[in-house]
């Protein structure tokens, strides 16, 4: 085995991309490790711990393009590994229709497109806010799609964005719907009058597709970034949103989503909330509900209960709790009882996999405290997954979250993540496997087949101990989304997965399942 690297100066690709054509042509013959990526100094770092950094790496810069590979070169060379990346850029710039202008800098951009209104930043977080700040100082509201953003940067530019009556979304902001047009990880649904404000992603998206399925659509779906509700921020986004979804025409009802924020931040919040003349739905995630109703709000106890209360809202209907399932109880008992019979005495364990941290969260807090779960977004230090019992016990993992993410796409983008976890983490004690599938703009083309591929390769693999296990998921999209809802159903189910309607839904047969599991 010999390493080398093949370096491009002053060459820019797309992160995601380089990380889904390093995928690839790991699958060459006789190439048993290989990086392409630029040269950050995360990139860098990461190249190094496999063991794939050469005396060239000392050259490079944040602007350079390297090929970094091992392999055998009785089977394969470096001409032809970089053939193969020359061959898979060019699927992906027709993929992408590539073909247009391509500007060099974000200022050509703005001049090209004179009548542009919005930018979309995805740049290393080093770089980000720089580009934003020409953004800024142009006009133009701002999606900031980077994370590893100066939290000092972000404060600044938020501001600055407020000062100037723009929105700047973000940094780390993964979904928007703005004027009908979804901006990266969002859903395709109708357009109506409803608006949203979310620091969360997956959040937004539940929201807006279960809305969707309730017959009615969205106005705009605005999104802060995960920290703008923190102390340090304030809440300069979540409460410029808010304002402009009052000002809106277009929009009659308003929900907001996101974790609890600061006590200071909340108060805000809820002070705009009460002179507002629209009705307002409150979702944090976990939050108290008493201050949400003192604020002459509505608050929700899920996602999906956010939904219905907001279209309850807009047909001047009363807005009640959703805490039940879409299907009779008694199919409900029926699918309980069905799963129940599955088991083996010594399968009790839950293994939830999620891509989507707000999902994941929701899971966890829908669930309550009784199951003890463990979990890298832990509902207290305790249950932190460092502190698993000799790997034993209740699991939900956010496959979204950086540790599993460094130099590798996010799970919703490659479902290889997850197809690693359900063979890692899922054994013969597990008794149900909780997941989410996201369809929509920026996710894989295909989620549900890749989670129908894991099961069938648990199942297999169980069977060889005379056991079987429950997969429960939920799917977040609608019928309008590439990926289609009803195809995507129809995959899970072919593999013999309880699909619900909801995340919400999914979580309550996974507890109605778990305290059969302890009652036996």
């Amino acid at each position: 085995m010999i390493i080398q690297t093949k370096i491009k100066r002053n060459a820019y690709y797309d992160s995601v991309t380089l990380m889904l054509i390093s995928r690839e042509l790991q699958k060459l013959t006789g190439v048993e490790e290989v990086l392409v990526g630029m040269g950050t100094d995360l990139n860098l770092d990461l190249a190094r711990d496999l063991n794939l950094a050469t005396s060239d790496f000392d050259t490079l810069t944040a602007n350079d393009l390297f090929i970094a590979a091992k392999f055998d070169d009785s089977q394969i060379d470096m001409e032809a590994i970089e053939k193969a990346f020359g061959e898979e850029i060019n699927k992906s710039a027709q993929a992408d229709g590539d073909e247009d202008y391509q500007p060099s800098t974000l200022r050509a951009a703005i001049d090209h497109l004179p009548g542009a209104n919005l930018v979309v930043v995805s740049v290393p977080g080093q770089y980000a806010a720089a580009e934003v700040e020409v953004a800024l100082d142009a006009g133009l509201h701002v999606m900031l799609f980077s994370d590893n953003v100066l939290v000092e940067d972000e404060l600044r530019l938020k501001q600055k964005a407020v000062e100037k009556g723009l929105l700047m979304m973000g940094p780390d902001c993964g979904t928007a719907i703005i004027n009908g047009k979804p901006l990266c990880f969002a859903n395709a649904v109708k357009r109506g009058k409803i608006g949203v404000v979310g620091a969360s992603g997956t959040g937004t998206q539940e929201v807006t597709v279960q809305v969707h399925k309730l017959g009615e659509g969205i106005s705009q779906a605005i999104g802060t970034g995960g920290r703008d509700l923190k102390e340090e921020i304030g809440g300069l986004m979540m409460m410029q949103g808010f304002e402009a979804l009052i000002a809106d025409p277009e929009t009659e009802v308003i929900v907001l989503i996101s974790k609890p924020p600061a006590a200071s931040v909340a108060q805000k919040i809820y002070k705009i909330a009460q002179t507002s003349p629209k009705p307002v739905v409150i979702d944090f995630v976990g939050g108290d509900r008493a201050a949400i109703e003192a604020a002459g709000a509505i608050p929700c106890i899920s996602l999906e209960d956010a939904a219905h209360k907001a279209v309850a809202a807009l047909r001047g209907q009363t807005a009640e709790d959703f805490t039940s399932f879409t299907q009779p109880e008694r199919e409900i008992d029926r699918i309980v009882k069905n799963a129940l019979a599955k088991l083996n005495r010594d399968q009790t364990e839950l293994r939830a996999l999620y891509t989507g941290g707000t999902l994941a969260d929701e899971a966890m807090k829908l669930l309550g405290y009784q199951h003890q779960i463990y979990s890298n977004i832990p509902l207290s230090p305790e249950m932190a997954i460092e502190n698993l019992p000799d790997g034993r016990g209740h699991v939900c993992l956010d496959l979204g979250e950086d540790q599993f993410t460094r130099g590798r796409p996010h799970p919703m983008i490659d479902p290889q993540t997850r197809s690693e976890f359900f063979e890692s983490f899922v054994d013969e004690h597990t008794a149900v496997i909780l997941v989410d599938v996201v369809l929509g703009f920026g996710s894989h083309s295909d989620p549900a087949g890749a989670v129908a591929n894991s099961v069938r390769e648990v199942r297999q693999r169980l069977s060889l101990h005379g056991k079987d296990v429950v997969v429960i998921a939920s799917v977040c999209g609608t019928d309008l989304d590439s990926q289609n809802l009803h195809k995507s159903v129809e995959t899970l189910e072919a593999e013999k997965i309880i699909v619900m309607p909801s995340n919400a839904q999914s979580v309550r047969l996974t507890d109605k399942i778990m305290q059969g599991i302890k009652g036996a």
